[in-house]
């Protein structure tokens, strides 16, 4: 008998209430088509909310679309009142969303897109939804990185917004090591709570519409080899699905496939890089986070409110 963990493990998901960012294409999609499929209750919050209608037709289950532009603090914090006031609990939070390489660009509040659509973004989405999530029991907030977050991956605290010089892979790195820093430092303020937990998870190498940026020389390579090295997008998203549905899961965790280099296969528990697991950087980069969002986690404190900050230097 197999211990493979595929997508018919996942428990009834009638009575839970899920939000998926990014969930028009790719991983997010086949992530919020399962939990449909399953009884969850789904909202797709996406940046282009007729994609997201047209991809929402296609599942079958309860399913809603929500407008949410990742690289927007003000779509944010309108998305979160739209999100509280229509969904008082939410079992679970995926932070899928995200961007790889593009080329040189700022979100609408001057931070480089990479940092600020993949970090910044779900950072300020997660705090201004934590109440919503704190009261119910088995909660979660599972948050996708990539193996990218050990590639000429750190958090460049004095350039964060890579205004000096760019790197498309390091700017990739930075922002996928900071999904993990994020995560980490988040459980372990949850850990007293002792309801919702923080998981993180990455899905190998996926065939998805995500490298669709990828720099020409590399694009036609990438093109041939896919079908060798890549997996489908319904096994790409079943290490978030095992983050967020398995029982046996606990805060902290992180999951990704299971061939040796993590490129594809099924979900099993991996680690991380050591520079993710640096408890004084991930509590700099919190502050940091707080500073540039202006949201606050309600950890004992108040439903927080975006202030409008802008961009670090």
């Amino acid at each position: 008998m197999s211990n493979d963990w595929t997508a018919h493990e996942i428990p009834d998901q009638h009575g839970r209430v899920a939000i998926v960012t990014g969930a028009n294409t790719g991983l997010g999609f086949e992530t919020a088509r399962m939990l449909a499929e399953r009884g969850a209750t789904v909202v797709m919050a996406v940046r282009n909310v007729e994609k997201g209608r047209e991809a929402a037709a296609r599942i079958a289950g309860d399913v809603t679309v929500q407008a949410l532009d990742l690289a927007s603090l003000d779509s944010i914090r309108s998305a979160a009142v739209d999100l509280r006031a229509a969904h008082p609990r939410i079992d679970l939070l995926i932070n899928n969303a995200g961007v790889m390489y593009p080329p040189k660009q700022t979100t609408a509040d001057g931070f480089e897109l990479h940092f600020g659509t993949n970090h910044v973004g779900h950072f300020a989405l997660t705090g201004l939804l934590l109440n919503q999530l704190l009261p119910v029991p088995g909660s979660r907030v599972v948050t996708v990185s990539s193996t990218g977050h050990r590639i000429r991956a750190a958090i460049h605290f004095d350039d964060l917004q890579w205004e000096r010089s760019y790197s498309r892979m390091g700017a990739y790195g930075q922002s996928k090591l900071a999904n993990l820093l994020f995560t980490y430092e988040l459980q372990r303020r949850l850990a007293a709570h002792g309801t919702t937990v923080a998981v993180a998870a990455h899905p190998g190498m996926s065939n998805t519409e995500l490298t669709r940026n990828t720099p020409a020389v590399f694009r036609l390579p990438i093109t041939w080899l896919a079908p060798f090295f890549t997996q489908k997008p319904e096994m790409g998203a079943l290490p978030t699905l095992r983050a967020a549905t398995d029982p046996a899961v606990a805060g902290g965790q992180y999951y990704g496939p299971d061939d040796r280099r993590e490129i594809r296969g099924y979900p099993k528990l991996v680690t991380s890089s050591p520079d993710s697991h640096d408890a004084e950087v991930q509590r700099r980069l919190w502050t940091v986070s707080e500073e540039l969002t202006g949201v606050t986690f309600p950890l004992g404190q108040a439903v927080p409110e975006l202030s409008g900050a802008g961009a670090m230097s």
